[in-house]
């Protein structure tokens, strides 16, 4: 498979078999590029890098050395996920890396959103090659890039900040999944043995929950939006809303309202439940949630989460709005 362009010949991955075919198909090509040599990674734990992840594992095994940068931003349990799947299930080569303290001292007081995602995009940058430098004999850079990357950015995955790296370091770039739609993708992951839970992972923004702690960060509030989120999913998981809602998540704004809790008045920041469906992204329409199970997770975030005393359903679809609300 040479060029951008899909071959008018490749088959739509979506069996197993196929899938299975396709692995079968890139580890040989992999095998053959890579050779003796060593590949380097940065694995987000989202959907293209794990599955670009396994597939090298099963291709090179200990050739490959994935970088997981731990920024602050992440949803809660990722990082711990990736480790344990990547390292104690996979026998990874994995490199852990805790810049929390680093992305977030950076990022205080500035609350511009486009300001937020370069602050973030060029960090990454630096932190994945300060980890790059510190390989020996790596020769190339493996990326999640699929399809529609090619088609929308002329190849460049420029959300996965790999893209920004020295030319001094003169990487052989290896895209096995470059042919593939992200439906495809997912079958592959899952005939890879990847975790439902990577496998089917929801659409998540590059700069993270940077996002949607809206406004300057703070580190009280993106606790918030951490535990929130994480009790939304939760909830929406038991409630069989996980796979039928297409993205759904928290975001808590930079003000307070008065509460009131155990009898006494608090001054407290509001969560902001975001549930949407989309085919392509351009448009949204709000998911029509069981205002008893909106009542069960309000009560449970304002239980729950520090610092929190109010829960609000955004109802606007997109336009107005868009998804993210940054």
């Amino acid at each position: 498979m040479q060029g951008n362009v899909r071959p008018e010949t490749m088959e739509r991955i979506t069996t197993e078999a196929l899938a299975n075919a396709f692995i079968d198909e890139q580890v040989k090509a992999l095998q053959a590029q890579i050779g003796d040599k060593k590949v380097l990674l940065a694995l987000s734990g989202g959907v293209d890098s794990s599955v670009v992840a396994a597939l090298l594992i099963k291709a090179v095994g200990q050739q490959l050395v994935c970088v997981h940068v731990n920024h602050g931003l992440l949803r809660k349990g990722e990082p711990e996920q990736v480790i344990e799947v990547f390292r104690n299930q996979m026998n990874a080569n994995l490199v852990y890396v805790d810049a929390v303290d680093r992305f977030l001292d950076k990022l205080a007081g500035v609350a511009e959103p486009e300001q937020k995602r370069k602050i973030i995009g060029a960090e990454f940058i630096r932190v994945f090659e300060e980890e790059a430098r510190k390989q020996e004999g790596i020769n190339f850079l493996a990326q999640g890039t699929i399809y529609p990357d090619i088609l929308e950015s002329d190849g460049v995955k420029a959300h996965h900040n790999v893209g920004g790296l020295p030319e001094d370091l003169q990487f052989e770039l290896v895209e096995p999944l470059k042919f593939l739609f992200k439906d495809e993708v997912r079958v592959v992951g899952k005939a890879l043995g990847l975790p439902d839970g990577m496998v089917y992972r929801q659409p998540f923004p590059g700069p993270g929950l940077g996002v949607r702690c809206l406004g300057a960060i703070t580190r009280d509030r993106l606790e918030a939006v951490r535990e929130s989120d994480a009790i939304l999913r939760e909830e929406f998981a038991k409630n069989g809303l996980e796979g039928k809602v297409w993205q759904y998540f928290t975001a808590v704004p930079d003000f307070k309202s008065v509460g009131v809790k155990d009898g006494k008045r608090t001054f407290a920041y509001p969560v902001i439940i975001r549930a949407v469906n989309t085919k392509d992204a351009m448009t949204a329409t709000v998911e029509n949630v069981p205002f008893e199970l909106l009542q069960h997770i309000t009560q449970r975030i304002t239980t729950e989460v520090e610092n929190v005393n109010r829960v609000l359903y955004d109802l606007t679809p997109k336009p107005s709005g868009t998804i993210e609300w940054e």
